[in-house]
């Protein structure tokens, strides 16, 4: 994301954190300290992090670790009380988010291991192949450069449109270079783009909002990022601690679970290719 985008983003969500702060707190007793050798304080969202984490609990109590998970519904305090050692580490970002918020926000948070990702997906609309895309239709996407970028490669990759050479993940509707089907573009706040399927011939949605959509990733995607694409590798889902705290026992357990075939199968099993184990 860029500088300015991260800015107005963050200063949303603190507004936001500050009238909603955290949905709901689970797993464990919240008034542990983050300091204990044995307990794990982690802040995550809801979908999928939280409920990925709440299969690791069992797991971890087997190692002799209490996990405690507390959900919050923005993406702003669940970094500030990782910084402030309140909490042990949170889920719910993905290394671009991550680092434009250190910049932004003078923290010192880092990646202590990835765990899943979310594919981009391009949905039907009003039309379910891209066989079938006629001069001057609208497909809609977000309108964030993070977002947008990553949508715009994907339907590059599935020949509707050319970026500029090097674009990569900065590319917006201004970088295309070949659109033979006159497509149109609509630029939608990205939790929005769902909502417009049934007025455009496709949407391209993120894992989450598919599913919050109610489309199953693996039954009605037309194509979706892979697990060896650019951008899984650039979107991977992390586990983020604060700088220095990488390294600990109980962040390696909780990082080596985690990425455990049992919950690898978990995820498998229950998201159906809008979440994906990352190798």
């Amino acid at each position: 994301m860029k500088k300015g985008l991260i800015s107005a983003l963050i200063a949303g969500m603190m507004v936001a954190g500050l009238m909603s702060g955290c949905v709901a707190a689970t797993n464990g007793t919240s008034g542990a300290s983050a300091g204990s050798d044995k307990v794990i304080k982690v802040a995550a969202s809801a979908v999928p992090h939280a409920e990925i984490l709440a299969q690791a609990k069992d797991i971890l109590a087997e190692k002799g670790y209490d996990l405690q998970v507390t959900e919050f519904s923005d993406y702003v305090q669940p970094n500030n009380v990782v910084e402030s050692g309140e909490f042990d580490a949170n889920y719910f970002q993905h290394i671009p988010y991550l680092e434009s918020f250190n910049d932004e926000q003078g923290t010192h948070l880092v990646n202590a291991g990835g765990i899943h990702y979310e594919p981009f997906g391009i949905y039907p609309g009003t039309k379910s192949s891209l066989d079938e895309i006629a001069d001057g239709d609208v497909i809609a996407l977000p309108n964030d450069t993070t977002n947008e970028a990553r949508a715009l490669l994907l339907l590059q990759d599935n020949g509707v449109l050319t970026l500029k050479d090097g674009v990569g993940m900065t590319a917006t509707v201004n970088d295309i270079t070949d659109n033979p089907n006159n497509v149109q573009f609509e630029e939608l706040e990205a939790a929005q783009v769902a909502r417009v399927k049934d007025e455009v011939a496709f949407v391209v949605l993120n894992g989450n909002y598919a599913l919050e959509a109610g489309f199953s990733v693996g039954k009605d995607s037309i194509a979706y990022e892979k697990a060896d694409s650019e951008a899984a590798k650039i979107y991977v889902n992390v586990i983020a601690v604060k700088e220095g705290n990488e390294n600990s026992e109980k962040i390696k357990a909780l990082v080596d679970v985690l990425k455990s075939d049992e919950i690898k199968k978990y995820i498998n099993d229950t998201y159906d290719g809008a979440v994906i184990p990352f190798e």
